[in-house]
């Protein structure tokens, strides 16, 4: 038989957070870790299904919930439990339900997202409350998932890996991005800081940097012939991304063929942004 497989992943515990969405990165992470072989925790915000967007609701879309289902049809595990990764309680519970029902963890992949806002101001414009809230989502709720599930992983003695999803605007640095760029930038130097305390312990820490990926993020933009113009004057590759271009890195850099990176934050983005 030929072919390249990676391993390592099967019989492992993966927290898959911001998991719940139908057109999202989350999702696609959480069944091609399922595919490689892990059960599958999923987080989420327990959101309205009343605030769903139309193509959710038109095919009865149960958040995830549904997403649970799609991994046991996988063969795996899935416990899906609604937390908010901004508040150490919950992440302390999260850690203490996902040991009680499934045994230990192995990966963490660190994918919730504070929703697009009125943050996309300049600063001088920018409301406090709307800069804590994506600095609570995203960079706080990174910390706190990693503080707590790094402890457990330290605990079990078997290493374990921690994959953090940023964002090309962590890089970019664009105006009028300050709050969603300092908390992209701010995981990528978490990521970095927090690989050189936990490599000895065989744990792994990296982030990822999507570009311009086609999910329900990007409705605002519509799609058509805007869309394409885009795509095709911001993409060298010729082509917006999927969840599954940002699974796939992290299942590699859950296997056995990435234990020896760490401490690294790798773009995704088709090209966009070269050389960083």
């Amino acid at each position: 038989m030929s072919g390249y497989a990676l391993t390592g992943l099967d019989s492992k515990v993966a927290v898959v957070t911001g998991a719940g969405r139908r057109r999202s990165i989350g999702r696609p992470i959480a069944i091609a870790l399922a595919r490689a072989g892990c059960d599958v925790v999923l987080t989420g915000t327990g959101r309205d299904p009343a605030d769903y967007p139309d193509d959710e609701k038109a095919v009865g879309w149960r958040d995830i919930e549904s997403v649970a289902d799609e991994v046991r049809a996988e063969g795996r595990k899935a416990l899906p439990v609604v937390s908010d990764v901004a508040d150490a309680v919950a992440v302390q519970e999260l850690v203490a339900v996902t040991v009680a029902e499934l045994g230990r963890v192995d990966i963490v992949v660190n994918n919730a997202g504070a929703a697009k806002g009125a943050d996309r101001v300049p600063v001088v414009d920018l409301d406090v409350d709307e800069w804590l809230k994506v600095i609570n989502i995203n960079l706080n709720g990174t910390f706190l998932m990693s503080k707590y599930f790094a402890r457990r992983m330290m605990e079990q003695g078997d290493g374990g890996s921690i994959v953090n999803i940023s964002s090309i605007a962590g890089k970019a640095l664009a105006p009028n991005t300050a709050a969603y760029a300092s908390s992209k930038a701010g995981i990528q130097a978490l990521t970095a800081s927090m690989s050189g305390e936990v490599g000895a312990a065989g744990i792994r820490v990296n982030a990822i940097c999507p570009g311009i990926i086609d999910t329900f993020r990007m409705d605002d933009l519509g799609r058509g012939e805007g869309w394409d113009e885009l795509v095709a004057t911001r993409i060298p590759l010729g082509r917006a991304g999927t969840g599954d271009d940002v699974a796939h890195q992290v299942v590699y850099l859950c296997s056995d063929q990435g234990a020896w990176i760490s401490g690294q934050s790798y773009t995704v983005d088709g090209g966009t942004l070269p050389g960083r």
